[in-house]
């Protein structure tokens, strides 16, 4: 059944556990603040309690992006294979640092080594895909990751309010370094290497197959590609992140608070919809893997996804039914999925595999508006006796934003699928 097919085994499935796991060590913080306990152990109390919880993610977004351009140097020379090995050591580590914290400080500082050392995900990811995958795969290979950036957060809420109600909060941070540890690092090992070539197991039939495409778009790297700093699409799309993470962190690690002290939900029901909304995600990154690849238009689809967000958000804010508004904010972090999802696709699109490590780290530095977005909504609610209301009107106006970058591409995107129409048959292994 693999035969011709084993860069999926190799590459598509450590990489989803990668971000399976990567993304409850990010995103469980949202979950594990509405834990009275944790949140009066560390000292987060008091009228600028909210500013305390947003700054965790601050400090850890900030680390995160930064760290990105950094990886993204080191990937084009080491390699995606040790990067990802080096930075899964780092991140195991601070997991267990930070079930030992014994205070805001130590735990502050947790965070900011624990984004550091998750800041080479994207560019590893978008290395090993523009390494592995033929050129007319790129949606179907990235939502094949990606679809491990929002399951795992879905399982990963139950399962986080289920290890602190029966457990402790500590045990949910330790329980993460082992899944770390014992599943992650030996399949990177194990499994992967930097490039087809170099792997033992892959038949010369598939390596034809996935660098099928070089020869005809040669000419287009060339003059395009590999100066993809100066296309200013390339701008578009890392502008559209910038926006997608002020949007996407804002709204996943406010969520479970927002659910509980506005909305009045109890835990059971908080990880409900928290793990619901996530699943909304997975199923737009699903759908506009399949689409993207289908129509060729990612750039339309994006500007529609700017827009749904914007009206989600706005439902939220007015509908009085504590469901329906949790709902739409479900939908509104699921659209910035599928933006996610687009992005990263698009930055493979107009890089090569030579310097995809570059543009991958320039596209993960925009993460550092996700520690901006939740410190300031954090800043907000405490201004506003806890109101959620101009954090959203907030949230609602960078939508708007991403809508009009993405405007400025859509009818180059057209043009281009004029002259080279979608083809009827596809490529077969």
């Amino acid at each position: 059944m693999l035969n011709g097919q084993k860069r999926w085994l190799y590459i598509a499935v450590p990489i989803f556990f990668f971000w399976f796991f990567g993304q409850i060590d990010k995103v469980g913080i949202s979950i594990i603040q509405t834990d009275p306990e944790f949140l009066h152990a560390l000292g987060m109390t008091g009228d600028d309690k909210n500013a305390k919880i947003g700054l965790l993610s601050f400090v850890f977004t900030i680390a995160y992006g930064v760290s990105n351009l950094f990886w993204g140097f080191i990937i084009d020379k080491l390699g995606a294979r040790k990067t990802a090995i080096a930075g899964l050591f780092v991140w195991t580590l601070t997991m267990i640092m930070s079930g030992m914290a014994n205070s805001y400080e130590m735990f502050l500082i947790s965070r900011v080594i624990l984004g550091f050392g998750e800041g080479m995900m994207i560019p590893v990811s978008g290395k090993f895909i523009s390494n592995w995958f033929n050129k007319r795969e790129l949606g179907r290979a990235q939502a094949s990751w990606l679809t491990g950036n929002y399951l795992g957060p879905a399982m990963g809420a139950v399962v986080l309010v289920l290890v602190i109600s029966i457990l402790h909060w500590q045990a949910a941070f330790f329980m993460l370094a082992a899944f770390n540890l014992f599943i992650n690092i030996p399949m990177f090992i194990f499994m992967t290497r930097n490039t087809p070539e170099e792997h033992p197991r892959i038949s010369k039939e598939e390596l034809a197959f996935i660098r099928q495409t070089d020869d005809e778009v040669k000419e287009t790297a060339t003059s395009e590609n590999k100066s993809f700093a100066q296309d200013y699409r390339f701008w578009i799309v890392w502008f559209g992140m910038l926006v997608c993470s002020f949007l996407f962190f804002g709204i996943s690690i406010w969520l479970p608070t927002y659910l509980i002290e506005a909305k009045g939900f109890e835990k059971e029901g908080m990880s409900s919809i928290t793990s619901l909304s996530w699943l909304f995600a997975l199923g737009f990154v699903l759908a506009c893997g399949f689409l993207a690849d289908k129509t060729r238009r990612p750039s339309l689809m994006a500007t529609i996804l700017f827009s749904l967000t914007a009206v989600f958000l706005a439902v939220a804010i007015f509908i009085p039914n504590p469901i329906l508004a949790g709902l739409c904010m479900g939908l509104a972090m699921g659209c910035q999925g599928g933006v996610f999802h687009l992005s990263n696709m698009l930055m493979v699109k107009y890089s090569t595999p030579e310097t995809a490590g570059r543009a991958a780290g320039l596209i993960g530095f925009t993460n550092i508006m996700g520690g901006f977005s939740s410190y300031i909504m954090g800043w907000l609610r405490d201004l506003s006796g806890g109101d959620f209301s101009t954090s959203i009107a907030m949230l609602i106006f960078a939508s708007i934003l991403g809508l009009g970058a993405y405007l400025f591409s859509i009818k180059r995107e057209a043009a281009e699928l004029r002259l080279s129409p979608i083809p009827v048959q596809k490529i077969q292994v």
